[in-house]
């Protein structure tokens, strides 16, 4: 399965916490092991939203494709 699937599928599984809270993720690019992701709903702009996307989107995309170094808000 090729990085961005992985990428994809580490996703779905943090989504539904997202969505419980009023908010979604959308995946907008994968490039030099580098995940671009668009933070939507209540999580555009909510002040935990880095802290969201470090300890919970970011831990579980690497768990899902090692060879990503970082995930990033655009």
């Amino acid at each position: 399965m090729d990085t961005k699937k992985r990428v994809e599928k580490a996703l779905d599984k943090v989504r539904l916490a997202l969505q419980i809270d009023g908010g979604d993720i959308k995946l907008v690019d994968v490039k030099d092991n580098v995940v671009k992701v668009k933070l939507q709903g209540s999580c555009a702009g909510c002040p935990m939203a880095q802290m969201t996307l470090k300890a919970l989107v970011e831990t579980a995309v690497k768990k899902e494709a090692p060879e990503i170094v970082k995930v990033e808000a655009v």
